[in-house]
């Protein structure tokens, strides 16, 4: 605004009243991707009383260098698009003037803007971008996502609702799910439950249970390995005891195996483990040990929704080594953005089961639908 301001004075003289300003852009991404711009509309014969007629006045743009009309001159009609390339070439002024480190955020601007697929999208797919990338959505897999849309979408991709829609359809596709966990009567079928630590294990496996026994009437057990946290073993006994199912309790191998047979005869054996880093790998073989003499039918990775994709990438690449067969993502709810569950299923290649966003039991737990998922990562659902 300083620099703006400046510019009135050269091109004005000191006489000049500034009859108003304004910040152009106060939006967070069109900041990033434009610079800040401002407009001054100044005059040198109006002063002030504010509520005269409207006099002939001068607007002063703070990304133009170019030459203004003087008062009582016609002035050119703005652009309906406006061109954001010149405006890097015009930083000489404010390096003069102190501001040199700003040459160094226009360029990174200009380059950013040039990567971007905005100066070839109408204002909805230009829009749309911004939206994913706001929410967490990578920004490769975001221009990759609008790439695709300018193909598919070629008739309508001036209107917001079809932009959005055609999203999520896109979206949904890329998305795989594995369903939920099948438990058939007398199988005793053993699901077991995996991840680092914090995520909300045992509080998922509570909420497994509680559905499969209050809601499906399931005859459930419930086998614990994380003996390294003696408040996660009575918080699920807690539950154990108030649903009313058994409950072993093992720290070896040989327990393990001696545990599962002894739920032989139910229809689902439902195993918390302790969580493990995924750097520890002495941890992980432990684990890998245990699940060997246990012979799951599933492996559930669980991952918390708040994690970076880099973070969630590795920890699924380092439990694959145990056998993992379908992921589990818990803490919705506390997560800004969900964009980063794309990269995930993109790169790790694991489906979703379930998805959970509360403490809520049994409640806060859903099967993980793709078309359901996408809007959850689109923000519209």
């Amino acid at each position: 605004m300083q620099q703006a301001l400046n510019l009135v004075r050269q091109e004005m003289g000191p006489e000049a009243t500034v009859l108003h300003t304004r910040e152009l852009n106060a939006g967070l991404v069109s900041r990033f991707l434009r610079g800040r711009q401002y407009e001054i509309a100044a005059s040198t014969e109006v002063r002030v009383p504010a509520r005269l007629p409207q006099p002939e006045m001068q607007a002063v743009s703070y990304q133009s260098t170019s030459t203004y009309d003087r008062f009582g001159e016609p002035t050119p009609e703005p652009p309906t698009e406006p061109d954001y390339g010149p405006r890097y070439q015009n930083e000489t002024k404010i390096q003069d003037a102190g501001f040199g480190d700003l040459n160094s955020l226009a360029a990174q601007l200009q380059r950013r803007v040039a990567r971007s697929p905005q100066r070839q999208l109408p204002e909805a797919m230009f829009q749309a971008y911004t939206d994913m990338i706001e929410l967490d959505i990578e920004e490769g897999v975001a221009q990759g996502l609008v790439e695709r849309l300018q193909d598919e979408l070629a008739v309508e991709l001036h209107d917001t609702f079809a932009v959005r829609a055609e999203l999520a359809r896109l979206i949904s596709e890329e998305l795989t799910v594995s369903g939920p966990i099948e438990a058939n009567p007398g199988q005793g079928r053993v699901v077991a439950l995996v991840g680092p630590t914090g995520v909300g294990k045992t509080t998922t496996i509570a909420k497994l249970a509680a559905n499969f026994r209050l809601r499906e009437n399931k005859r459930v057990g419930l086998i614990s390995v994380d003996t390294y946290r003696i408040a996660a073993v009575e918080q699920l006994r807690t539950y154990a005891d108030i649903i009313d199912l058994p409950m072993e309790v093992v720290s070896t191998p040989r327990e393990m195996r001696e545990a599962v047979a002894r739920m032989g005869d139910l229809d689902l054996v439902l195993m918390d483990t302790a969580g493990r880093s995924p750097r520890d790998e002495v941890r992980i073989q432990e684990l890998r040990s245990m699940l060997e003499e246990a012979e799951p039918d599933e492996v559930h990775l669980v991952l918390s929704a708040v994690g970076g994709v880099r973070s969630l990438t590795s920890t699924a690449e380092r439990f694959a080594t145990i056998g993992t067969t379908s992921m589990i993502v818990t803490k919705l709810d506390e997560a800004t953005g969900l964009g980063n569950l794309l990269s995930l299923s993109r790169n790790c290649g694991l489906p979703i089961s379930y998805l959970t966003d509360g403490q809520n039991v049994p409640d806060d737990i859903q099967i993980a639908e793709s078309e359901r998922l996408a809007q959850l990562i689109l923000g519209i659902a």
